[in-house]
């Protein structure tokens, strides 16, 4: 257990004057106790050492002397010591990163082998890795902007989607950096919480910094500038990784502006990094993100402090114990310890076999669930909702049906959506999440949810119209945390029967990207020529 002295303190320190008793007490009794002093003015000073006799007492220790042990330190756990802050559990320690990354034709540049857009991927994918257990939401630009995955914590989802992308995902020409802003404001207003945006860019458009700084106020969102290439102008190559040529033939070049790339990042107030060989770039990105969300979590919040005076619970009882003893008796012991007993900070609740006498069901099952103990969790609650979240958790998803069925909200219809799908139960997970989105309309995940749900029902029923056998997978990955991304079944098929089915699906993420990133820029282009 580390401890910052420079952090120490007490939280009741008032408590600490019991110690003044526990000191003064030793020193009373020896006082008391000291013939030689008792008998200074019945003898003469010069005859008192030879005359005294003083009886040899093998018992150094004496009730007083625990007693004083047991005031002293029943002071200083009464006291509160503490030397860390108790942060709160809503509150993750790990700081929300929203990558936005350029699917411009230009990230297929050589300049940083094998491209521009493939070494991004990697590198992202070593990102994401090490973020494990850290919410991450994705976007995809160019001349649009597109959500990818709402901010989640899973980094298999997100690695999926990470390699689904490729530059011709999204038709529009351009830098729409203006959008990419704008998603992260609803993200950010989803997830209520500050967070970092990370441009990971070759390129700016120097017509759109002017608005930049309008975009951005009124959020606690901190953006970054990671630039991707090394050369003026390099060779564009296409996927198989031959060099892309134009009508005459000649080899399409992508340049590289660091100056546009300055002049964005200084229109952001961002700091601007690059693309490193090594995870330099990594632990930039992780370090101004984290000091922003730290700076921004702790303006106006709190600040609770762990109080560790419960651990001087163990000593206080040996000692204690060790006063049992014949022959000793000290007769206000027994109110005295029940005084310091009564201002020591209790200890964390746990549930036990006894714990039925000192805690309801509900309380029981959310220390389970706290601990991650889902099965006795979803055991011990009384609360549907708290049940079903529980079984959801457990794999139970049966269960986790039954208890959502008794509620009437959009977040039991959205975990029911989410259990469908692990059942592959795919037209049932279509109407549960139609239902959330029923009773609550600005429910990004779930509207992710259903558009991937129906993508995998698309997909499943073509491949029963070309005669693939009617298999299932034996299990579906995905993200399943409500307001904490959307769910993107990733099956673990068999090897021989489910491997046609296997290869189709493993190509549904892009396929899906860029049939919604299509949809919606028709539907943006639609809604601008109808507008006056």
């Amino acid at each position: 257990m580390d401890i910052d002295l420079s952090a120490f303190h007490f939280l009741r320190p008032l408590w600490l004057l019991l110690m003044v008793p526990g000191i003064a007490l030793p020193i009373i009794w020896a006082h008391r106790h000291d013939l030689s002093r008792q008998l200074q003015g019945a003898i003469a000073p010069h005859l008192l050492q030879h005359l005294v006799i003083t009886p040899q007492d093998n018992h150094r220790l004496r009730p007083v002397h625990l007693l004083a042990a047991l005031l002293i330190l029943g002071a200083v756990a009464a006291a509160g010591p503490t030397w860390q802050q108790d942060r709160p559990d809503f509150l993750d320690d790990r700081a929300p990163l929203i990558l936005a990354v350029d699917l411009s034709p230009s990230m297929d540049a050589d300049d940083v082998p094998p491209t521009r857009l493939s070494a991004v991927r990697n590198k992202l994918h070593d990102l994401v890795e090490r973020r494990a257990g850290a919410r991450t939401a994705l976007i995809a630009y160019a001349g649009s902007a597109h959500l990818v995955l709402p901010a989640t914590d899973d980094p298999e989802l997100l690695n999926t989607f990470l390699q689904a992308l490729s530059t011709n995902l999204i038709e529009k020409a351009g830098r729409d950096v203006l959008g990419v802003i704008d998603q992260a404001k609803r993200l950010l207003e989803a997830e209520n919480s500050p967070g970092s945006l990370v441009l990971i860019t070759d390129g700016a458009d120097p017509a759109l910094n002017q608005q930049i700084g309008q975009h951005l106020e009124g959020i606690d969102l901190q953006v970054l500038v990671l630039a991707v290439g090394s050369k003026s102008s390099s060779v564009v190559r296409n996927a198989q990784g031959q060099p892309q040529v134009d009508a005459s033939g000649r080899p399409v070049v992508a340049n590289f502006d660091s100056k546009a790339l300055q002049a964005l990042a200084d229109a952001a107030n961002a700091p601007l990094g690059s693309l490193t060989l090594n995870d330099d770039d990594l632990d930039w990105i992780e370090l101004h993100a984290q000091r922003h969300f730290q700076a921004v979590s702790d303006q106006g919040r709190e600040v609770h402090w762990k109080d560790a005076g419960y651990w001087l619970c163990w000593p206080l009882l040996l000692i204690a114990l060790v006063c049992v003893r014949r022959g000793w008796r000290v007769h206000w012991l027994a109110s005295l310890l029940l005084a310091v007993g009564l201002g020591l900070p209790s200890a964390p609740a746990q549930a036990g076999a006894f714990a039925d006498a000192f805690f309801t069901p509900d309380q029981q099952g959310r220390w389970a669930f706290e601990h991650q103990r889902y099965p006795q969790a979803a055991a011990h609650f009384n609360d549907p909702y708290w049940k079903g979240v529980a079984a959801y958790n457990a794999a139970d998803y049966d269960a986790a049906l039954v208890s959502f069925a008794n509620l009437d909200s959009a977040q039991a219809f959205f975990y029911m959506g989410n259990s469908y799908v692990r059942l592959s139960r795919f037209p049932e997970a279509i109407t549960a999440y139609q239902q959330a989105l029923k009773r609550q309309a600005q429910f990004p995940e779930a509207s992710s949810n259903l558009a991937l749900a129906q993508a995998l029902q698309k997909d499943y029923e073509s491949q029963q119209e070309a005669g693939t056998p009617d298999e299932k997978p034996d299990e579906l990955k995905f993200d399943n945390k409500t307001n904490e991304g959307k769910d993107t079944p990733q099956p673990v098929a068999k090897p021989a029967s489910d491997q046609l089915w296997l290869e189709n699906l493993n190509t549904s993420p892009a396929r899906f990207l860029k049939q919604k990133f299509f949809l919606q820029d028709a539907k943006r282009q639609q809604e601008m020529e109808s507008s006056p």
